[in-house]
């Protein structure tokens, strides 16, 4: 009786033993999120003249997706669109009339904090919003919120020129270039340096914003390890966002004639002002026109040193996620709202459909990630939301457009889940990217540019008028018109069609 009653109390053992082997375990998901980053800014990815060692650990642990691409903004400010996506899940269009709904303190139970939280996920969020919804009602946990940039020594509002608005108030060219804007003149100009903290910007409040939000980081993964629950955690740098300030130490790392120029350098782009990427752009308005080798190399140095600053707050953060324990149990998600132009094609900001613009790095690691793996297949950035919803084990809900990554990462899938890449930017430019090639239309002057992204990734020689190429623009021109209506682009663009015999 007594080796029945063992033998009962084993089998029960075992039977619960096996229920709680069964049970899934979630994991812990860590998003990682650049704000102007664009894909040639790492070192890993093939910049030698950067520095970044810790985002060239997450290429080197897990698998890079080399082509991930914004899908466009409703205004200058690009990061807010993409954000808004990101959060919301909805592609561009949607997104911007969903914006309504989080106005009148609607939807935000459709959010991907939310999402996460009712998925018994502990939220934690810090840094750049600049969502309309507020960022206490999509997490949890928040704190440091940072509005759209580092506000500098003077308040903006991105929609005139900045010469004619501070010509008006009388300010001299000189004090212009000392609050960041249409600098370095030359060589001597140093009405405006990264390190015065006199500037704000990174420097308000005494302490540099990415140290700051590293600092909020560590203190969430502290509270981890005092939980059993997963956590998912949105950690949102400004960096390396203008105004591009960091401590003398990074910049020393750069020696300006170490800076090379960009291979599509131009010292004005053509169509600039018929595309919105005139002096009234604020991102334009930061180094002089036309532009000079000079200031670009500047802002590429300034650009870089902030990069690099960046990255030494996320080696601080890997360290203290490993330090937890739960490393084996936790993906982390790199990626950057969009890119930036940082004097490609004359250009500095990111309201192009150039790649340097639309197209940031995005990599991802953890336990069923291949190492140093490279996926060429395209994907949105927007993409990192639909991927944590399916680690977590969340049916992607019917609003949702995008689309999970992993079995790209994993090798299961090859083909991209997209069949073109779509871009808009408010009524100035569409785009369309489709097996290696890329059509831009510029609607208000009629025109198209044609680039055959395998033998000219900097997008340098357009095909547009070339007889032998007539029928791809033709064919890639139809297809963005649809790509329109599946998008809910209201801009009507078939009048292009009609000049160019499309």
């Amino acid at each position: 009786m007594k080796n029945i009653i063992y033998l009962l109390a084993l089998l029960v053992l075992s039977a619960c033993t096996s229920t709680e082997e069964q049970k899934p375990i979630k994991p812990n998901i860590v998003f990682v999120f650049a704000d102007d980053l664009t894909y040639t800014a790492i070192n890993a990815l093939g910049n030698n003249e950067v520095q970044t060692p810790n985002l060239d650990r997450l290429v080197n642990n897990g698998t890079t997706f080399t082509h991930a691409y914004n899908m466009g903004a409703w205004n200058g400010a690009v990061c807010a669109a993409s954000r808004a996506m990101l959060i919301s899940g909805r592609s561009v269009w949607d997104a911007n009339s969903y914006r309504q709904v989080w106005k009148k303190n609607n939807g935000y139970d459709k959010t991907w904090g939310k999402l996460m939280e009712g998925a018994g996920y502990d939220t934690y969020m810090t840094g750049k919003w600049h969502v309309d919804a507020p960022a206490d009602s999509v997490f949890q946990n928040v704190v440091h919120i940072r509005p759209g940039m580092p506000r500098d020594a003077w308040s903006h509002n991105g929609k005139i020129s900045y010469f004619n608005k501070m010509l008006a108030q009388g300010k001299s060219k000189e004090e212009i270039r000392a609050i960041g804007y249409n600098r370095p003149q030359d060589k001597n100009d140093t009405t405006w340096t990264p390190t015065n903290k006199k500037f704000g910007g990174f420097w308000e409040g005494g302490k540099h914003w990415s140290e700051v939000l590293k600092d909020d980081a560590l203190g969430f993964i502290e509270q981890t390890k005092k939980s059993d629950k997963p956590f998912f955690i949105y950690l949102a740098f400004n960096a390396p966002h203008d105004p591009r300030q960091s401590p003398q130490r990074f910049l020393d790392k750069y020696p300006i004639d170490n800076i090379s120029v960009p291979k599509s350098f131009m010292s004005m782009y053509p169509f600039k002002d018929s595309i919105g990427n005139g002096p009234g752009l604020r991102d334009e308005a930061l180094a002089p026109f036309p532009r000079t080798e000079y200031a670009i190399k500047t802002h590429i140095r300034e650009y870089y040193a902030l990069i690099t600053h960046l990255d030494e707050q996320i080696g601080v953060i890997l360290k203290e996620l490993e330090a937890t324990g739960k490393m084996d149990n936790t993906y982390i998600i790199f990626t950057s709202d969009h890119g930036l132009a940082m004097g490609r094609h004359g250009l500095l900001g990111k309201q192009t459909q150039f790649d340097h613009s639309i197209r940031p790095p995005f990599m991802i690691t953890g336990p069923s990630i291949p190492k140093g793996k490279k996926v060429d297949a395209d994907i949105y950035l927007q993409d990192a939301m639909a991927t944590s919803l399916e680690l977590a084990g969340i049916e992607k809900p019917n609003y949702v457009f995008f689309n999970s990554v992993l079995d790209l990462a994993t090798g299961k899938q090859t083909k991209s889940n997209y069949d073109a890449i779509y871009n808009g930017y408010i009524k100035y430019q569409r785009m369309i990217r489709k097996d290696g090639f890329k059509l831009i239309v510029y609607p208000k002057i009629k025109k198209v540019l044609l680039f055959d992204l395998a033998n000219d990734p900097e997008e340098m020689n357009d095909l547009a008028e070339m007889p032998a190429y007539k029928d791809k623009v033709k064919t890639l021109f139809k297809e963005l018109l649809q790509l329109q209506k599946q998008m809910r682009d209201h801009l009507d663009i078939s009048d292009v069609g009609r000049t160019l015999n499309l």
